[in-house]
């Protein structure tokens, strides 16, 4: 009954869809040609020989995964990878990595009559689906097919628990055609049992796989060598009003550092105009990176409103505060700027990656910060190399862990 209500309530945004294309191709949240993938109407054609299948909502779901797909791009068994994704950001990092026999399609809606034309068109060898992507229509098609389904790095919260709890009967339905689940925490662990979920393993978390895969061109060389002359702060993955708490602890620090820059790197780049809007009124001077300007005297605020270069602006950061912490949200992952050696700033709301805060915690690089003065006192100059060594070993142990495992389902490997 759940089921059937679920496709009709699909049914009736389909008939709305038209209405919402246009206004998110407006808002630049969609791609004004591919976004047809999404109603399954397919761009790209299947290959003969094994596919293997790896899906992920957004940015941080696909980046964590890209160190596992560039190893089996190169790998002679398998013919052909595809990548689903949700999001117009994650399709343009894909865009920017050359694989050899990797591509890219959106996933599509998921309803039953576009779930069983998707895989009847790609037939995978195997699926793997990241973090908390849970899709009953697409789950059931795939266990038609008898196609193996794993969850990867598998991330359930409590509050998503407690939501799938509501409708325990068809949650555990749905979560029961779950092969096997490699969950990133403990919390996981218990909630997957709960759900139904049979075969689970902990491997850690991808996460905290180091993937070097951005090489700065040119264009890029000129601005970041001007970086190197000042200061930085960075402030990352922000939302709505932590842009303002960024420019306040911008002011606190400009009155102890008189050569600093404040590098913005929003979590959606469309708010970008009025991000440029309320930091102005602070009587701060504003610089975009899509300006290409290369100069950066008397700049206080560099926005980032580019696509996937979080890690450009890393590889030098000291100090990175991660934002949807002071907002309601649960946080960002700190993963990424820590491997680089920057001691990470939040605020109190990082409910989302409470395992991986322990640990930052037990290294002494991450900090509770609840106010600009007290950003602005926690910043700090200077990286922290031997903490980049102890995280690089655990990233390698867990990509070894993780190609180990999937080499059983992709490989046979038992």
């Amino acid at each position: 009954m759940i089921f059937f209500i679920y496709q009709l309530l699909l049914t009736i945004i389909l008939l709305l869809s038209p209405i919402i294309v246009i206004i998110r191709i407006f808002k630049n949240k969609e791609d004004k040609f591919r976004f047809k993938e999404k109603f399954c109407l397919i761009s790209k054609q299947r290959g003969s020989g094994k596919l293997v299948w790896f899906h992920g909502s957004s940015v941080g779901e696909i980046l964590s995964a890209i160190p596992i797909i560039k190893k089996y791009d190169k790998d002679r068994k398998i013919d052909q990878i595809l990548v689903t994704s949700s999001t117009l950001s994650s399709s343009k990092i894909l865009d920017k990595i050359k694989f050899k026999k990797t591509i890219h399609q959106f996933y599509p809606i998921d309803h039953i009559l576009f779930s069983k034309k998707f895989l009847d068109h790609w037939k995978p060898d195997v699926a793997i689906f990241l973090e908390s992507e849970i899709w009953p229509s697409m789950f059931k098609s795939i266990k038609k097919r008898n196609i193996r389904l794993i969850l990867l790095n598998a991330r359930i919260t409590k509050k998503s628990f407690n939501r799938w709890s509501k409708i325990r009967g068809f949650s555990n339905s749905i979560f029961g055609l779950i092969d096997k689940a490699y969950s990133q925490n403990l919390e996981t662990n218990f909630f997957l049992k709960k759900l139904n979920v049979r075969n689970i393993k902990s491997i850690g978390n991808l996460k905290f796989i180091e993937d070097d895969n951005f090489k700065s061109d040119e264009a890029d060389k000129k601005i970041f060598s001007q970086f190197k002359k000042y200061k930085t702060f960075i402030a990352a993955s922000t939302h709505e009003s932590e842009e303002l708490f960024a420019a306040r602890t911008h002011i606190l620090l400009n009155k102890k550092n008189k050569n600093i820059i404040t590098i913005i790197i929003p979590r959606h780049i469309n708010r970008v105009e009025q991000i440029i809007s309320e930091i102005s009124e602070l009587g701060l001077k504003v610089v975009t990176r899509s300006s290409n300007k290369t100069r950066l005297e008397n700049i206080d605020i560099f926005i980032v409103d580019t696509f996937g270069e979080s890690k450009k602006f890393y590889k030098f950061a000291t100090t990175v505060f991660l934002g949807k912490s002071i907002v309601k949200g649960g946080g960002q992952n700190p993963l990424e700027p820590a491997r680089f050696g920057a001691k990470i700033l939040h605020g109190p709301g990082v409910s989302n990656f409470k395992d991986v805060y322990k640990y930052l915690n037990q290294l002494k690089i991450s900090s509770l910060v609840n106010s600009p003065k007290k950003c602005a006192n926690s910043v700090v100059f200077k990286k922290n190399m031997k903490k980049v060594k102890k995280m690089k070993y655990l990233g390698s142990r867990i990509l070894k862990k993780t190609l180990n495992e999937l080499n059983k389902s992709i490989h046979n490997e038992i």
